[in-house]
């Protein structure tokens, strides 16, 4: 087993990795900013380094830094985390060159699926069904590129090959704005990535977003942890997961999911990962994998049973999955609620002092929070304030947990998203299940 751990990120996940290198006996070496200094971890941590100034260039993506910090500590391994250098394979390189167990899969790997080509093309090598769509970057060859839009029809979407986060995409309706859509999707992914080359897929028009979560050893074994929906989301932003995803045909789901857990023994992949697919008309689409924890893993743990950041260290100290495929077993229903600290209907961020913070509580509720009464949120990073998350016999249970846990939860001086929750769980269509990408933004322009 390894024996301590640098954590090469901030704010609840921080916290959440913290927390099962303490199960496992490993001491935890946090990183921090000068806005993060007063944060939970930092006071929970066996050491610390601060890294240097708020902003992440010169904190939590300089790379130097974060390794420097690592050998002062004598730190063995880097979980890095979500977000900043989680699915950065040059990084990766840079810890196994320092010595280092990087907590995640290989940097090759990670390459191969970062790149939104690759990575399908992987796929359908695998037998994982995908989105139709370019076989390969768009090229120079403008009737080409019109040809291919017109075999596959309108509407097509123009992704960033390196892109993530719902950036670097547009939907094109006809041919009259496919050129131009297509030169303006390449210069934004240049300036966000560093990689302008963008494939087209064929645009779903309603589709759900549902996910697989996978775990495969550096041995060649992999099984894969059921699915989440994510379909309630804004500006391509998950805003609530679930999981069972309501009204899924379990046999092709299953299907699905055996060869995703396939696909990393093929890969050679080691440690978490998640595929995501688009669901329509009962037929998935792969769009891409994350190579790493995602924040919306709670929900996933809670209906199976599995800690999947104790099976990250555990993987990455080379250690066999414990089970196989027929050991997965589910029960209930889990449900998180991302709280941001935002204006409910504006969406504008609300950094500043939380003068109180009390979490929920009582059966089937978990709270992963770095937040306490006192706490200077910086207005430097993501908004997220916490994750609540609720675990019911059923849907229903899990749906009337969640409207308890939202309405126990105290948080003043500053705004949070609560009250969007809050009419979200009394919403009819959300309570029916199964409500598409699409649904939370016509319902709030709607609202």
């Amino acid at each position: 087993m390894l024996k301590k751990v640098l954590i090469a990120n901030r704010g609840e996940i921080a916290l959440r990795v913290q927390r099962a290198c303490k199960k496992l006996g490993i001491a935890s070496v946090m990183v921090y900013s000068e806005a993060d200094k007063s944060s939970l971890y930092v006071r929970h941590a066996d050491e610390a380094y601060c890294l240097g100034p708020a902003p992440s260039a010169r904190s939590y993506l300089d790379q130097a830094a974060l390794l420097d910090a690592a050998a002062l500590a004598g730190a063995d391994a880097i979980h890095p985390g979500y977000g900043f250098l989680s699915e950065n394979p040059g990084f990766a390189d840079k810890v196994a060159q320092a010595g280092l167990v990087f907590i995640g899969p290989s940097a090759s790997v990670m390459r191969t699926m970062g790149d939104k080509v690759s990575a399908k093309q992987a796929m359908i090598d695998a037998g994982v069904p995908c989105v139709p769509g370019s076989p390969e970057a768009l090229g120079d060859d403008d009737e080409k590129t019109k040809a291919l839009a017109a075999s596959i029809g309108y509407p097509v979407i123009i992704k960033a090959a390196g892109g993530g986060g719902g950036r670097g995409m547009r939907v094109v309706n006809d041919e009259a704005s496919l050129l131009q859509s297509i030169a303006m999707t390449k210069a934004e992914a240049n300036a966000a990535f560093g990689n302008a080359a963008v494939y087209m897929e064929k645009y779903l028009l309603a589709p759900r977003h549902i996910e697989i979560q996978v775990l495969a050893d550096t041995h060649g074994n992999a099984v894969w942890l059921g699915e989440r929906d994510c379909s309630m989301q804004r500006r391509h932003q998950k805003i609530i997961e679930e999981s069972p995803a309501p009204g899924v045909d379990s046999v092709r789901l299953a299907e699905i999911g055996e060869r995703c857990a396939r696909a990393c023994e093929r890969m050679g992949y080691g440690g978490a990962g998640t595929f995501e697919f688009l669901l329509e008309n009962g037929e998935f689409y792969f769009i891409e994998m994350n190579t790493r924890v995602q924040v919306e893993h709670p929900v996933t743990e809670w209906v199976t049973g599995i800690d999947i950041v104790e099976m990250q260290i555990r993987i990455a100290a080379g250690e066999h999955l414990p089970w196989i495929q027929a050991d997965i077993v589910r029960l209930g229903h889990a449900i998180e609620c991302r709280i941001n600290a935002e204006d409910p209907h504006s969406f504008k961020p609300s950094p500043g002092l939380l003068r109180e913070w009390i979490a929920p509580g009582g059966p089937g509720v978990r709270v992963d929070s770095h937040m306490y009464s006192g706490y200077e949120i910086p207005p430097f990073y993501d908004s997220l304030v916490g994750k609540i998350v609720v675990h019911g016999r059923d849907r229903a249970e899990a749906v009337g947990r969640m409207r308890c846990a939202l309405g126990d939860l105290i948080a003043t001086g500053i705004q949070t998203n609560v009250p969007l929750h809050q009419e979200l769980m009394l919403d009819a269509e959300f309570l029916k299940g199964g409500t598409s990408i699409h649904y939370l933004e016509q319902w709030l322009s709607e609202r």
